[in-house]
């Protein structure tokens, strides 16, 4: 037999044993399969060397190793201050009809209102706000100053934003 595969053998001898250890140990379930994975990652060139008499304790020195460098990891990281992304931390907002109508009315009320506006302001608005053009250029293609934009885009704004309109 190959010495890779009497590591392996003596390792998954022991996984069930591992198992057992970490499961009673992390407070996490998920987290006991990775630290079986980090003793195989820091034991295996060991073993491969073969100079590991008692396989078994090894693995189980290694074992704690990883409990504690996972311990001052959890403290360093003040990992019990953080908090899981449940959906119930999240909600999602589901598409309704009733909000796709909410939607459809507003577009239309913002069009309505740039429909409104003096052509200069929506053509300013329009320029900076679709098109994503700056206000020095803006200023320069219209022939007019950087503040005549501000006060354009400032009197666009708040006809958009008027609940009376």
């Amino acid at each position: 037999m190959a010495t890779g595969s009497i590591i392996a053998s003596g390792f998954e001898r022991q996984m069930a044993a591992l198992r057992a250890f970490f499961g009673r140990r992390l407070r996490n379930p998920v987290d006991v399969d990775d630290a079986v994975q980090d003793v195989w990652l820091r034991s295996h060139r060991h073993l491969a060397s073969g100079e590991i008499d008692n396989i078994p304790a090894y693995l189980f020195q290694t074992a704690q190793s990883v409990l504690t460098d996972r311990a001052r990891r959890a403290a360093t990281r003040q990992e019990a201050r953080h908090e899981t992304l449940e959906d119930f931390h999240h909600p999602v907002e589901w598409i309704t009809p009733e909000r796709v109508l909410m939607g459809e009315e507003a577009v239309e009320r913002i069009i309505a209102r740039l429909g409104d506006m003096p052509e200069r302001t929506r053509d300013i608005f329009v320029l900076h706000r679709f098109e994503n053009i700056g206000y020095g250029e803006i200023a320069m293609r219209m022939n007019i100053s950087v503040s005549a934009v501000e006060k354009h885009m400032m009197k666009a704004l708040r006809l958009l934003m008027d609940e009376r309109a």
